[in-house]
């Protein structure tokens, strides 16, 4: 546990508040069947009280959720996908985006990519090296990383996918930016997102900002005892 002062310097004089950590204590294990083995993925066990007490230092200015805690759809229709192209992808430089529990990053590695996977939060990148070692796995590079203020170098990665990040408006142009940056020429971005109405527009804008974007395939995905529908888009960047 590691504790902070709130930025009230009223309530700073009375009251500390307390950060969990929550890579320690009991684990909930999830089983996921895809690419024709089972998956081990372990997360901490006391989901509700991550979202039920969050703390106003853990949400911060920026409003970062614990999306990481969470197991997507699109993380299982991506894959898939990656299987489909495990030719195109072994031994090419690879970034998982927002890599959350690590179960891409770990499939990409299983499948002989050199994969990077990041995320903005402590516990995931805690997590998916420690699922990377539960399914016996070669650990990707797991960075703790804001897609804000990445710290690659320039045209670093052949690939980059991931699962349902397009989910707020405020995260198009860091990541638009991200991508522009560092993708290698001839590169492919690969998006998985839940179909919604509310993320239509994302694809003409990128479209209009000079990314060639196509719709690959839908496809449903069964999660707990029911189907989230699910597209998987691909863009490049014409030279």
């Amino acid at each position: 546990m590691r504790t902070l002062a709130p930025a009230d310097d009223h309530t700073a004089a009375t009251t500390k508040m307390t950060i969990p950590d929550y890579t320690k204590g009991p684990r909930q294990q999830l089983r996921v069947s895809e690419n024709g083995r089972t998956w081990l993925l372990n997360r901490t066990e006391d989901l509700e009280s991550i979202w039920e007490n969050i703390s106003r230092e853990e949400f911060g200015e920026d409003e970062r959720m614990p999306y990481w805690a969470e197991l997507w759809p699109a993380s299982l229709l991506l894959c898939r996908w990656l299987e489909r192209n495990r030719g195109a992808i072994a031994g090419r430089r690879c970034l998982d985006v927002g890599c959350g529990l690590g179960l891409t990053g770990i499939v990409g590695s299983w499948l002989d990519a050199k994969v990077v996977g990041m995320d903005h939060q402590w516990p995931a990148v805690f997590f998916s090296r420690e699922n990377a070692d539960l399914n016996g796995v070669a650990q990707p590079l797991w960075t703790q990383m804001d897609w804000c203020a990445p710290a690659f170098k320039p045209g670093s990665f052949d690939f980059m996918w991931g699962g349902d990040i397009v989910y707020e408006t405020r995260f198009y142009h860091p990541l638009t930016k991200l991508f522009k940056e560092y993708l290698a020429p001839g590169g492919r971005i690969w998006l998985a997102e839940p179909q919604r109405s509310v993320s239509r527009p994302v694809w003409e804008r990128l479209a209009g900002d000079g990314f060639s974007v196509r719709k690959l395939f839908t496809e449903p995905v069964p999660v707990e005892g029911y189907h989230v529908t699910v597209n998987l888009w691909e863009m490049t960047i014409p030279e």
